[in-house]
């Protein structure tokens, strides 16, 4: 699941108990803006980076996870699709979107 380009909801929910039980390692990064994700996020989310800041986080995020796999989402897809293939453009193989974003996450949503 980890070496596509995209992922659903479905497979996130697998990834995400996976990485709980040690069976694999990536970040779960969302890009919506702050007060988007304090009304909810995805359990297991690793970091917030509103893409309304994205010039200001993406070359330290893109330079030091260079060999991980990173997932990104957002509201329904389209934002993380965006960063997802800004960062493949710039040599982050590893980077995935989460297709659907958090309306069709059928997991665990936590609040700040």
């Amino acid at each position: 699941m980890l070496n596509k380009s995209e992922i659903s909801s479905k497979e996130l929910i697998e990834l995400l108990a996976k990485r709980k039980n040690g069976e694999t390692d990536f970040l779960l990064v969302d890009v919506r803006e702050k007060m988007e994700y304090a009304m909810g996020y995805i359990d297991g989310a690793d970091m917030l980076k509103p893409t309304s800041s994205f010039d200001q986080w993406a070359e330290e995020l893109l330079n030091t996870n260079r060999d991980k796999k990173i997932i990104f989402t957002c509201r329904s897809g389209n934002r993380s699709g965006q960063v997802t293939q800004i960062f493949k453009a710039n040599g982050l193989d590893g980077a995935i979107n989460h297709r659907g974003g958090i309306i069709s996450y059928g997991g665990t949503i936590a609040r700040p």
